[in-house]
């Protein structure tokens, strides 16, 4: 049996398909696998490359093998799609991040250790409240828009905000008000958590050094010291600080067609996914 050089493996929440190819690419097995058979299996392999998609609970498994002893390459999903063959499913994805890892120019994601990965949690939780405590403003706004009470467009904080709905209310029948305080409620907690998470994330960027440092740039506040700290990749994996702009979005993206450069917009902040090994 040829030795194991690559495994390349699709993730999931209860059930993994895995496919381990030799030096020369030929498939050598394919499994399907639980949770727990996959975990036996990454202690039991030797040393090999272990490659996954960057998706949900990546990071983790990731920890898990390198704790194992083995190399693992975390692969964007975008560059793993052109090796799919026509049809699609769980072992084919596998077969496919197994061939996506044997290229030597693959760009991979860089893991995040389990702090980085905590401060990203705490920002995509106030990003969710945030964007809550907008939905139930603008929930209020419509349904007493419908009973001719219009509440100005500004929200200059919300206990302001309440204030004024509340002054209003005596215009609207009883059940929307009683529905309208209920909203009225839920805002105000939401309000307090995302109060809460900004003292948490200010003390963070206190007590970080690095962010203490990036604070020192012009437009660096402590929110954006401690995205950064969060979300992007180390900078050991840029080999200039350019390549670290253009991973943020702040370049255009380049095109050339018959050496012809096009002008084209900026690349989104965020839509493109971290990378080390820079070519």
């Amino acid at each position: 049996m040829s030795e194991l050089h690559i495994l390349g493996v699709d993730l999931a929440k209860r059930t993994f398909a895995a496919c381990g190819t030799c030096n020369d690419g030929y498939v050598i097995f394919r499994k399907k696998l639980t949770r727990s058979q996959f975990q036996k299996m990454l202690s039991d392999l030797p040393p090999c490359i272990v490659a996954m998609e960057a998706c949900s609970s990546a990071h983790h498994w990731v920890r898990m093998a390198r704790a194992a002893g083995h190399d693992v390459r975390l692969i964007p999903p975008l560059y793993v799609k052109p090796f799919i063959k026509r049809h699609k499913n769980d072992a084919i994805d596998a077969e496919a991040i197994a061939e996506a890892a044997s290229r030597p120019s693959i760009r991979t994601v860089a893991v995040k250790d389990e702090d980085q990965q905590a401060q990203a949690v705490i920002f995509r939780t106030r990003e969710l409240f945030v964007r809550q405590r907008t939905q139930l403003i603008n929930a209020v706004r419509a349904h007493l828009a419908e009973y001719g009470i219009i509440l100005p467009q500004q929200r200059r904080n919300v206990h302001a905000f309440a204030s004024r709905c509340r002054a209003e209310l005596d215009a609207a029948p009883s059940d929307v008000a009683n529905t309208v305080q209920a909203y009225l409620r839920q805002i105000e907690s939401v309000d307090t958590e995302v109060a809460a998470l900004d003292v948490k994330i200010r003390k963070g960027a206190l007590r970080n050094e690095k962010a203490r440092r990036m604070q020192t740039m012009p437009g660096i506040g402590p929110m954006s010291a401690m995205a950064i700290q969060a979300f992007c990749p180390p900078t050991e994996n840029f080999r200039k600080g350019r390549d670290s702009a253009a991973w943020l979005g702040l370049v255009p993206r380049h095109c050339c067609l018959g050496f012809i450069p096009a002008s084209l917009p900026q690349i989104p902040p965020g839509s493109v996914p971290p990378l080390s090994g820079y070519p």
